[in-house]
């Protein structure tokens, strides 16, 4: 189908300073484990949420739901699944059980704001992009968390994503139908400061992989040609 050239956004690059800031907000997101407390004001949770529900979707069919937790009780009630979950995946680890409880992975008691997302009732509808790939909502959804992500870090706020928690018991909690599943709890609010790197690249847990070593060229596993000249 051919678009009519008046219906289209002229496609120019950003000025520098503005793709700076686009390229900044990417490097200096960080999964936020550490809050201050405080508040975030209403129309910042509401351009937030915009950002976020302008992201991506296969099929354009938004499978994302926002959960925003505003009772007290609710959030401890998340808090000890969590804690349930974190002790669980501490004793499936092993041997790394001791190091992974001296982690610090969540902040649902600290953040200003706590959002549980999820995926919509009724996505078996949205054939398209999904009839081979039906984890594209997921992808879809993942792509709206990452928009909040990058937008809170522009206002200056921190967000974690916290994924450690039986899907069934929030679900249950939250009173989602049946259909839906739980996917996120996002802790979001002030921080005092940005993590420099990753916390468990800081915390020696795991350490980002060389790029070069991620991006093949026509076959799995050979070398990217983009990256032959770092290499020699």
């Amino acid at each position: 189908m051919t678009r009519d050239p008046a219906t289209l956004v002229p496609a120019e690059p950003f000025s520098a300073a503005d793709a700076a800031a686009v390229y900044r907000a990417i490097f200096e997101r960080r999964d936020m484990r550490h809050f201050a407390g405080g508040s975030v004001a209403p129309e910042v949770l509401r351009r937030l949420l915009q950002a976020a529900h302008h992201a991506p979707s296969v099929g354009f069919m938004q499978p994302w739901r926002f959960i925003r937790i505003t009772q007290p009780a609710l959030r401890q009630q998340l808090h000890a699944l969590v804690e349930q979950e974190r002790v669980q995946t501490a004793r499936a680890l092993g041997e790394r059980e001791d190091a992974f409880m001296k982690l610090k992975v969540e902040g649902l008691l600290e953040a200003a704001e706590v959002f549980a997302v999820a995926l919509a009732d009724g996505r078996e509808r949205h054939v398209f992009g999904r009839r081979t790939l039906p984890q594209m909502d997921l992808a879809s959804a993942a792509c709206a968390i990452q928009n909040l992500w990058l937008a809170a870090r522009a206002e200056g706020l921190g967000m974690g994503w916290v994924s450690l928690f039986e899907p069934q018991a929030v679900a249950q909690l939250l009173g989602l139908p049946p259909g839906a599943e739980p996917i996120a709890l996002l802790c979001l609010g002030p921080v005092q400061g940005y993590y420099s790197e990753p916390m468990l690249s800081q915390d020696k847990w795991a350490q980002r992989e060389a790029l070069a070593g991620l991006v093949f060229d026509d076959r799995w596993g050979q070398g990217a040609s983009l990256f032959a000249e770092e290499a020699t």
